[in-house]
């Protein structure tokens, strides 16, 4: 990543300002070499059905993937394009969403703005508008669009977790983001890796596999697949990336915890011991005895979207360092005994079963006292099963504790 991002992102509004010029000139802009762009299929060849779409909008594409065609478009939906450019798949996306639907194209440069907004006229799409600004500071509210497209621009980031972590704070809970991009091999030599970013268009530098997966993760999407579609040139990829914002109950968001919730999570986790049945613990630990037991993509909380105010959350630890048992985490969820029945201990379980899934875990367990009937029902709602009581496990307030214990299995992971 870049240390100046505001040096890197003029730099990158300046290229494409002069890209679109080309284009409203009547030339085809290219941002790679000549022969990287016709061997590679990159621009309007990634597309299919471009008919009755104005002949400038496929000129100017600069794409290198097709995200509209596994974006799952619904009528009426609210869709969002971050680096929108000449307007393309802005224009494949206002068709499938039709005229009860909207779709903002978000662009830095003022040149490709006044290119896409002339093809939109072209094409007579009133369901579009064109907004002016960086896909790391999305100039739309929270929870405001159903799916996010991008069309080979993150790579031009220099701040990529903000830029995905802005792109899933505009998502609605359930919404989905559609990605198109270049990634390069792990063990790509970074001299020659250099050479093959500048070769197709990618100064400012590519993701790997697993690190876009990370990024993905700290961002909040719980499930997301990186799918390569074709070879780019010297170790490098195109993909199209797809993932999912959690669902949460109306008036609830899921988002990653972080350290400022530290406050909030302890005193939930304090009120649910309190309660007496919740653990054998009687206190909550410090924030960094809590944080250093934990998974760190993992780790869930639930924010009541009127208030701001954390009102449950959900972590896992190992069960082991035993690398045999790498795949099995024990759980622990919580929500304020103000907000119960609300389904977001559902809603949370449901959000931890989806990025534990992803990130290849098989076994999710737990412990429960049988006095603790809600969370006992809570996760045999989330697909729980009991294995077994273990009588008399440990000594809980001057008397003996049965646990039962409960476990999930995935259905994708460890079933071979």
């Amino acid at each position: 990543m870049s240390e100046n991002v505001e040096t890197v992102r003029a730099d990158v509004i300046a290229r494409y300002d002069e890209l679109a010029k080309a284009a409203q000139a009547g030339r085809r802009p290219v941002d790679c070499g000549p022969p990287e762009f016709a061997k590679v299929r990159l621009g309007a060849a990634c597309y299919h059905d471009t008919a009755d779409l104005p002949g400038g909008a496929l000129r100017a594409s600069l794409a290198c993937g097709n995200p509209v065609a596994v974006a799952d478009l619904r009528p009426g939906e609210t869709v969002l394009d971050l680096g929108s450019g000449g307007g393309l798949d802005v224009l494949f996306s206002a068709r499938r969403i039709g005229s009860t639907g909207k779709v903002y194209g978000l662009d830095a440069s003022p040149e490709m703005i006044e290119l896409a907004k002339a093809n939109a006229a072209e094409a007579a799409a009133d369901n579009v508008e064109f907004l002016h600004g960086a896909i790391e500071e999305i100039p739309l509210p929270d929870a405001a669009v159903d799916v996010v497209l991008s069309n080979c621009v993150i790579n031009l980031s220099a701040d990529k977790p903000r830029a995905l972590a802005e792109a899933f704070r505009v998502l609605k809970p359930g919404g989905r983001l559609a990605v198109a991009d270049v990634i390069a091999e792990d063990a790509l030599d970074p001299a020659q890796r250099a050479v093959a970013e500048r070769l197709i268009g990618c100064p400012v530098g590519t993701l790997t596999e697993p690190d876009y997966r990370t990024l993905l993760a700290q961002a909040g999407f719980t499930t997301y697949t990186i799918t390569r579609t074709h070879p780019a040139t010297g170790g490098l990829h195109s993909v199209i990336i797809q993932a999912t914002k959690p669902d949460a109950p109306p008036g609830i968001r899921i988002r990653p915890m972080r350290d400022a919730d530290a406050a909030q999570v302890l005193a939930i986790y304090q009120a649910g011991l309190d309660g007496g049945n919740a653990s054998f613990e009687t206190t909550a630990p410090t924030w960094e005895t809590f944080t250093a037991g934990k998974l760190p993509l993992h780790r869930h909380v639930a924010v009541d979207t009127t208030t701001g105010q954390v009102v449950g959350w959900i972590a896992v630890s190992p069960v082991s360092g035993r690398c045999v048992y790498a795949g099995v985490v024990e759980d622990s969820v919580y929500v304020h005994p103000d907000h119960a029945g609300r389904g977001i201990g559902l809603a949370l379980l449901n959000a931890l079963i989806q990025s534990t899934e992803t990130a290849g875990i098989w076994t999710i367990q737990s412990g429960i006292f049988p006095e603790n009937t809600a969370s006992l029902r809570l996760h045999e709602k989330a697909g729980f099963r009991v294995v077994g009581i273990r009588h008399h496990l440990g000594r809980h307030h001057d008397r003996w504790r049965d646990v039962v214990l409960i476990e999930r299995r995935s259905t994708t992971t460890g079933i071979d």
